[in-house]
């Protein structure tokens, strides 16, 4: 299970927040206008067009060709850039650059709209590509530990990384998962139930 602190270091934790929302009881269809839920997608949506236009002048100046594709995904903004060349070279070693990046990015988004984003980007489909082959590794690992017994310690990863493989352990009854270590050495560690 991961911890508050997992969800409160780095800026990729806002991509995948443990926040649980309380149960909704009795609350009728009247009680909920469409004009909340529109209101948020229109927010989210203003702050992926000032990221997009942040990034289409931060990509002019450096040089570099790329689509930027703008979606909402549930509470935030998400931002891709695709298509051109040489873009791993904003990705960076471990998506150090990339990281960068995005929190740039999230500061020019609040510069313009005065509140905190916590939209995500996306270059090359990288952080795609992180996130599918961490889930895997979550599995894998829980099913390993499931079979002989034995907790199993994983390398030393982001909180974001943890929370990704946090949820893939999730999904796989008999065992669970947790954060051991400090920063920056902080693993998870899938137990058996």
């Amino acid at each position: 299970m991961s911890s508050e602190a997992d969800t409160a270091l780095d800026g990729e934790n806002a991509d995948v927040s443990t926040e649980i929302a309380a149960p909704v009881t009795d609350v009728e269809d009247s009680d909920v206008e469409d004009s909340d839920i529109d209101d948020s997608d229109d927010d989210l949506i203003e702050e992926g067009e000032i990221a997009g236009d942040y990034l289409e002048q931060l990509l002019d100046v450096l040089d570099f060709d790329g689509d930027i594709d703008l979606d909402v995904e549930g509470d935030r903004a998400i931002v891709s850039i695709d298509g051109g060349d040489d873009l791993t070279k904003l990705v960076g070693r471990k998506g150090e650059v990339l990281d960068a990046l995005q929190e740039l990015t999230r500061l020019a988004v609040q510069q313009s709209t005065g509140e905190r984003s916590r939209l995500m980007l996306d270059i090359a489909g990288w952080r795609a590509g992180r996130r599918e082959a961490l889930s895997a590794l979550g599995a894998e690992a829980a099913a390993r530990v499931l079979e002989t017994g034995e907790r199993e310690e994983l390398a030393p990863m982001t909180p974001f990384e943890r929370k990704i493989v946090h949820d893939a352990v999730a999904k796989v009854k008999g065992v669970s998962s947790e954060s051991e270590g400090a920063e920056p050495s902080r693993r998870v560690v899938v137990l058996k139930d």
